[in-house]
């Protein structure tokens, strides 16, 4: 591609990302109750994950003190080590990262590609295909759980990792954050890529997919959260304890362990670091896909 279009990606590149500088915060009254407020939010939020994390580390009897101990008086390996033993956790992990990486990368491929087609072609019938997708919004998840049994059953994927990843190889939310991101990218961009002579694929994935890194991190990090905690559909198709995803793992165990609630923190702990983590290395990217997504309709 010729040295005009590249120019002009960078820039563009670079303007998406750019921080604000030069702005500088003035500290008044209300400002300091705003930071106050919103101090005392992340501590709401925060506590019950340090509840659950120290939980993992105390002695049983601990848990149930009244009034209750943060802090672990001996801290304990032991309720992992058990987790991690009985709940085969290894296996239960390799499921469940296998299933959300998948699912998380059709849904990141098919969004894009609608998304882009929806926002800068146009073609008879755009806008209501658009509103239809819209409309599947609405239909209340447990009323789909029939007919895809149904589905899975007839193309003989029950009992198998296949029944978890098929039903989502699309996502109506992820179309719609992809088509009003890519709203924000310049026609111009797409344009001087055709006068270079690019292909209608090469001008989507070297020009139009480097532009949409923060959208499809954010949309990344729903769908990948979403198949992670998944529970209700993989105990549905799934009977064979070695395919048992995390979710359903952790729920087997706390039905065996009811009493055992060190371990069950401890379980949970283990269940939700890798989210934590993933959203994490990734926040720069999801609160600036989530902020430039609604900028234009």
């Amino acid at each position: 591609m010729e040295t005009t279009s590249k120019l002009l990606i960078e820039s563009a590149g670079r303007a998406a990302v750019r921080p604000q500088g030069g702005v500088r915060l003035r500290t008044t009254p209300d400002s300091v109750a705003v930071y106050i407020l919103l101090m005392l939010g992340a501590v709401v939020t925060v506590a019950p994950f340090f509840w659950m994390l120290s939980s993992a580390f105390k002695q049983p009897q601990e848990i149930v003190t009244y009034p209750p101990v943060w802090i672990p008086s001996e801290p304990s390996f032991r309720a992992i080590l058990y987790v991690w033993d009985k709940m085969h956790f290894a296996r239960s992990f390799t499921n469940s990262v296998y299933v959300s990486s998948l699912s998380t990368l059709a849904v990141l491929l098919t969004s894009s590609f609608t998304g882009y087609a929806l926002a800068k072609y146009q073609f008879k019938g755009r806008d209501v295909l658009f509103m239809g997708l819209l409309a599947t919004m609405m239909i209340p998840w447990p009323v789909t759980l029939i007919p895809n049994y149904q589905l899975m059953l007839w193309f003989g994927m029950l009992n198998s990792h296949w029944a978890l990843i098929i039903p989502g190889l699309y996502s109506a939310f992820g179309i719609f954050l992809m088509r009003q991101f890519m709203h924000t990218i310049p026609s111009d961009l797409i344009d001087a890529g055709r006068v270079d002579g690019a292909s209608e694929p090469r001008i989507f994935v070297q020009i139009v997919l480097p532009l949409t890194t923060p959208a499809l991190a954010a949309l990344g990090i729903f769908v990948f959260r979403w198949n992670w905690d998944s529970f209700i559909w993989p105990l549905i198709v799934l009977n064979n304890q070695r395919l048992y995803t995390l979710p359903v793992a952790l729920g087997t165990f706390q039905s065996d362990n009811v009493i055992d609630y060190s371990s069950i923190m401890a379980g949970a702990s283990i269940t939700v670091l890798p989210v934590l983590f993933i959203y994490f290395m990734l926040q720069r990217y999801f609160i600036a896909g989530i902020a430039l997504a609604g900028i234009k309709g």
